[in-house]
């Protein structure tokens, strides 16, 4: 406003002129609301006066690029364009500047301004003057420069991809830095200087994020100017020395995510200053020091994700101007104390994952600021007797999984305000008459408890958005008052676990995300208000007695990403998932009656990971178009009426991330395609993979109290059918039993080196073993059983060194059992059947014959009898039988009558060889 024509300019607001000459040399504007964007023939740049121009904290149109003629501003010596939206190339006329003092161009993350190399080097060549150079958040991605100014006193460097090695040079005392920010340069290596730096001016140090690493050496105390250190996240490990307590002028100490080891130095009771301390999530142990008494001005103590042990320190309570208190995660053991707290400023405590017990104390409770206790995973009994007064800033309780026990407490019916209370996993009721009022409740975590009706409470609560009462002893139908509540905040609720019964009546809950109500009693169909829930995210109904068809509304809505059915009794066709969503990653349907094909809609679901038709009625060939969903992980269509061979996918990557691969109990026929199994990239373990880092397959939930769903899955494994409650990442398994396969085991299935379990069992394989399966190094169950399979056990299976179920039973194995580390803990029935096989753990040894097996003694006989052998048909056995039995009986009679005529017994002695000429007869064929 002050921007008038009328009036000199030097009065206008922003504007500095030369009192001697009248020149403008100096233009500050920051905070000025400015937008759109800088002409490159602005009349600013005609200012060949200025020395200073500040741009900064403005919001010029997105992008806005710095313009080319900022080098014309020669005289410049401060110059700031900091957080204004700029992005693009720097321009390397801003090199020109060799007068600048300061530079400012940080950015916002993600805006993108890009300074090339040769530009950054001419900057560090030329601006030798520069005292200030803050360039957070600017791509450089250049060798950090070792050679500095020596005029530099605070360089910001983090956020730049900047990269190499830091030498202890860079912290010589002739470096006249006083402020050095390199964070989160994860390619920035280098150690911490140990030479003793008692010079050194530097007070601010931030090397948090990047690769600098090793122990913490002695001359860190050196650092005697140091206000703050933050080493945040680096690779440092060892014990925190001694020297530590050197840092007298200490405010900010931050050394979290690290691997820091042994005790707190009893010597950072010397840090008078300090107001920051953060040690968490290192491996610390033993006993935390009872020394905080001397660290009045403490702000913020974060201890939590460590291995203490022992009480919680008493001298915390006299820290009177705390504000964050975190200890959680650690083994702290005993009662808190129970005298008088003076943390008055305190606004946040968390003490979770402990082992501390007895009562809960008041205090904890009454600190007038107050407004997030989190005591979970502990072994408290109780709260303090005495009846809390109202605490109109407690938000957050959260109590789940103590020891506490009996009615609801009185102590916290008087906490209104409450918007988060969680009391999960004790053992607590609910009497029907209790006077509980918490008007602005949002979440409320009732789960793992005694309750055994729905808590009459909640009718006067409306701003419900979480509601756990899972896993609890509620049985008979959703009561009316609670299917009729308007919450219309309501995003997830959680009735799982309970014994509810009738039909699932209608809901009101439109902005529900989340819906969970597995294993209770529900029947009937499902109702119309599902289809009005058009922001779920997570349907899970398993396990109930749901019946009728699934309402085709499902495939409609947008947002759902898991679909859990298994389970229950619904019946006719798929519904057509994925018509207008394409956001499905879990799909569970197993269990059911479902008929049909599997609807071709499903190629919609761009982002589907698991697709589980198990057991049910699915009447289909091979769905091999689901080969185009790149990101399907899981396929299950076992148990259905699935028929005809596999087809191969029609594109070039077909099932690239497929790791679980269950066909079993169908009617497939045809040959095992081995271009199939060729496209299974996920199977193949690739160079440089993690697999010792196990993870598990879930969807996950934005909100912090809300319990990913996993996903699961029903597996035979190890001959055993077993329900997998989680699905790890590295679980490659591939099962086509009890199927008509025929032919022979493709020789592809041994680049899949990672599968952990193949079973081929009751198909009509034939052919030998491939030795090449010995290259499954990692799997761990082999069943081949109830095949055709001939020749020899290949001795290569014995390099499987991981194999810990085999089952090569009912074929026709010949030789003997090859000896290995794990094939010598098999036993007999992983070759039962094999009646050629021999050796350890059978009692059959090798070379020796078995006169009870005369079949096979007699392969080598005749041609003639191996023919007439070979013709046997279960049909030609059943005639045979039946005219058998006819002839048998009409010569008992005879021979009944007649007492064995001679007659008789000569016909027959006559077709039977002489006993004693048998042998010889044979050993003489075998000479032969």
């Amino acid at each position: 406003m002050s921007w008038n024509e009328s009036r000199d300019c030097c009065r206008w607001d922003g504007v500095t002129c030369d009192l001697l000459n009248g020149h403008v040399i100096g233009l500050d504007l920051s905070c000025s609301l400015l937008s759109g964007s800088i002409h490159p023939n602005s009349s600013l740049f005609q200012l060949h006066h200025l020395h200073t121009l500040n741009l900064a904290y403005n919001d010029f149109d997105y992008p806005s690029s710095i313009p080319h003629n900022i080098g014309q501003l020669m005289n410049l010596r401060h110059l700031n364009l900091s957080w204004s939206h700029f992005s693009g190339k720097i321009p390397k006329e801003i090199s020109y500047l060799s007068n600048l003092v300061s530079l400012d161009l940080s950015s916002f993350y993600g805006y993108g301004l890009q300074l090339d190399e040769r530009t950054f080097e001419t900057m560090v060549h030329n601006f030798t003057n520069l005292e200030l150079l803050s360039l957070s958040f600017v791509n450089i991605s250049s060798p950090m420069p070792m050679n500095v100014s020596s005029s530099l006193r605070y360089l910001d460097l983090g956020y730049t991809n900047m990269r190499g090695v830091l030498t202890e040079s860079f912290f010589l005392p002739s470096n006249s830095l006083e402020t050095l920010k390199l964070s989160d340069n994860d390619l920035l290596k280098g150690v911490f200087p140990k030479t003793h730096l008692s010079n050194t001016l530097l007070m601010e140090l931030d090397i948090s994020g990047t690769g600098i690493s090793s122990e913490l050496p002695h001359s860190i105390g050196t650092f005697s100017s140091l206000n703050i250190l933050n080493l945040y996240g680096c690779q440092f490990s060892g014990s925190i020395p001694d020297s530590i307590g050197n840092l007298t002028q200490i405010t900010e100490l931050l050394l979290s995510y690290n691997h820091f080891t042994g005790h707190i130095p009893s010597t950072i009771s010397k840090l008078k200053h300090l107001r920051i301390l953060y040690l968490s999530d290192n491996s610390f142990s033993g006993e935390i020091p009872d020394v905080f008494s001397n660290l009045q001005k403490l702000r913020g103590l974060d201890l939590s994700n460590n291995s203490f042990t022992g009480p919680f320190p008493a001298s915390i309570l006299g820290l009177t101007h705390l504000e964050y208190l975190d200890m959680s995660s650690n083994s702290l053991s005993g009662p808190l104390p129970s005298n008088q707290s003076m943390l008055q400023k305190l606004t946040s405590v968390d003490l979770s994952y402990n082992s501390l017990n007895g009562t809960i104390p008041s205090w904890v409770f009454r600190l007038p600021l107050l407004s997030s206790v989190s005591l979970q995973h502990n072994r408290f009994r109780g709260l303090a007797e005495e009846v809390i007064k109202t605490n109109p800033t407690l938000k957050q309780l959260l109590l789940s999984n103590n020891q506490l026990s009996g009615s609801f407490p009185q102590s916290l019916v008087n906490l209104t305000n409450l918007e988060t209370l969680g009391i999960s996993s004790n053992n607590i009721t609910i009497d029907e008459g209790m006077n509980i009022t918490f008007l602005s409740l949002s979440s409320l975590f009732l789960s793992s408890c005694e309750l055994k009706d729905f808590p009459h409470f909640l009718r006067n609560v409306n701003t419900l958005e979480v509601l756990d009462i899972s896993n609890n002893k509620i049985c008979g139908q959703i009561p009316n008052w609670f299917s009729g509540m308007r919450w219309d905040s309501l995003m997830f609720l959680n009735l799982s676990h309970n014994s509810l019964t009738g039909h699932l009546p209608q809901f009101h809950y439109y902005n529900l995300q989340y819906l969970d109500l597995k294993f209770n009693f529900l029947q009937g169909p499902l109702p119309s208000s599902i289809c009005n829930m058009s922001s779920l995210i997570l349907l899970d109904l398993s396990h109930n007695y749901f019946s009728y068809s699934v309402p085709h509304c499902l495939g409609s809505m947008a947002l759902l990403t898991v679909l859990d059915l298994r389970r229950n009794n619904f019946t006719g066709s798929l519904p057509p998932l994925c018509v207008h969503s394409t956001s499905l990653s879990t799909i569970v349907i197993n269990g059911n009656q479902f008929e049909g094909p599997v609807p071709v809609s499903l190629l919609k679901c761009g982002g589907l990971e698991v697709l589980d038709v198990g057991n049910n009625a699915i009447n289909d060939t091979f769905p091999s178009w689901l080969g185009t969903l790149e990101d399907l992980q899981v396929l299950i269509l076992k148990s259905n009426k699935f028929h005809g061979p596999i087809s191969t996918c029609q594109t070039k990557f077909c099932f690239p991330k497929l790791r679980i691969f269950d066909l079993s109990h169908n009617d497939f026929n045809g040959s095992l395609p081995a271009k199939v199994f060729g496209n299974f990239k996920a199977m193949i373990k690739l160079e440089g993979e993690d697999t010792g880092n196990i993870k598990y397959m879930e969807s996950m939930s934005d909100s912090p109290f809300v319990t990913s769903y996993e996903d699961s899955v029903s597996l035979v494994i190890k001959g055993n059918d077993i329900e997998l409650q989680r699905i790890s990442t590295i679980m490659t398994t591939i099962d086509l039993s009890s199927n008509h396969f025929e032919g022979v085991i493709p020789k592809t299935l041994k680049d899949l080196s990672s599968l952990w379990l193949l079973n081929l069992s009751r198909n009509n394989l034939r052919g030998d073993i491939p030795m090449k399966l010995g290259q499954l190094s990692m799997l761990e169950a082999l069943d081949i059983s109830w095949n055709r399979l001939t020749g020899k056990i290949p001795q290569e299976l014995t390099r499987m060194n991981f194999l810990a179920f085999l089952n090569l039973s009912q074929n026709h194995l010949v030789g003997p059992i090859p000896q290995g580390p794990q094939f010598n803990t098999f036993e007999n029935d992983s070759y039962g059947g094999n009646l050629d096989l021999c050796g350890f753990p059978l009692t059959k040894k090798c070379g020796m014959s078995d006169s009870s097996h005369v079949p096979q003694q007699l392969e080598s006989e005749e041609e003639g009898e191996s023919y007439f052998f070979s013709g046997f048909t279960w049909e030609s056995v059943v005639i045979g039988y039946s005219f058998g039995l006819v002839v048998g009986t009409v010569m008992w009679s005879l021979m009944f009558k007649y007492r064995k005529p001679k007659w008789f017994v000569e016909f027959f002695d006559g077709l039977m060889p002489d006993k004693r000429s048998r042998p010889k007869k044979r050993a003489q064929r075998r000479r032969t």
